[in-house]
């Protein structure tokens, strides 16, 4: 593959977990990657190094999604790196610092987990979109993506945590405003929720969920792995669902299916 050739893409949350295992899979895929992370710089070094190992190009883009100065800072990051951007992954999230119930909860907890989890991803994919369409205008046949990680949590309530399954509910529509915004330059936005995924967010809960799993929580009863949404990922970002924009991909073991 020509150099001119090779794709980027921008994941947010690569550090670890979901993020991680889609920039790897991405790389496995041909592309570069451009590796958005907030805190965990050792971590996210270590996931260049695995990409890198593919290789695949790999920059580290640090940077707290919820500050503006930041978001441009990523994006700056990629455009030095790479002088182009084919695809955004927006995975980065954090759930609530507290699960909390929903008649206690403080507004604190409210606009922190809305700007890691909403505000943060949606002026990030406002400012790359803007980037796409200039992109586009210059090559009118290059394949331009935007993919969001949301979650089961947007359709399913948890009173513990209002706050993030509002959030992810946002994120769901900000797909679809996206979709519907960029279909004019071919621009498709489609969005991926993972049902019960073992990753370090989920970690504290691993004992409830074991159970609840067991039990027929999901038809598939087992966990699943930040590498059954890379691969989905993977096969929509790498041209499989061409004619498809504004869609919710299901990874979730069939916790979505309505059983009696």
């Amino acid at each position: 593959m020509a150099e001119t050739d090779r794709r980027v893409a921008l994941v947010t949350g690569a550090s670890r977990g979901i993020g991680r295992a889609i920039a790897v899979e991405l790389a496995s895929a041909g592309w570069d990657i451009g590796i958005g992370f907030a805190r965990k710089a050792e971590a996210a070094r270590e996931t260049q190094a695995v990409v890198e190992a593919h290789g695949r190009r790999a920059v580290l883009c640090p940077g707290d999604l919820a500050s503006p100065e930041d978001r441009r800072a990523i994006l700056e990051a990629v455009r030095g790196a790479f002088g182009r951007i084919d695809a955004l992954v927006n995975n980065a999230g954090a759930p609530p610092a507290v699960r909390t119930d929903l008649l206690e909860s403080s507004e604190e907890s409210f606009d922190a987990v809305l700007a890691a989890n909403l505000k943060g991803p949606y002026f990030l994919t406002q400012a790359a979109s803007k980037w796409m369409v200039e992109i586009r205008r210059r090559a009118p046949e290059r394949p331009l993506q935007i993919l969001n990680i949301s979650s089961i949590s947007e359709y399913t309530a948890s009173t513990s945590r209002g706050e993030y399954c509002i959030a992810k509910a946002g994120v769901g529509m900000m797909t679809r405003l996206f979709a519907d915004r960029l279909a004019e330059y071919g621009i498709r936005v489609n969005e991926i929720r993972p049902g019960i995924i073992a990753t370090d967010m989920t970690a504290g809960v691993r004992a409830k969920y074991d159970e609840l799993i067991a039990g027929g929580l999901t038809p598939l009863r087992r966990w699943g792995k930040p590498e059954d949404v890379a691969r989905a990922a993977a096969a929509i970002l790498g041209g499989a669902f061409d004619f498809t924009t504004g869609a919710a991909f299901e990874v979730d073991g069939g916790f979505s299916v309505r059983r009696l």
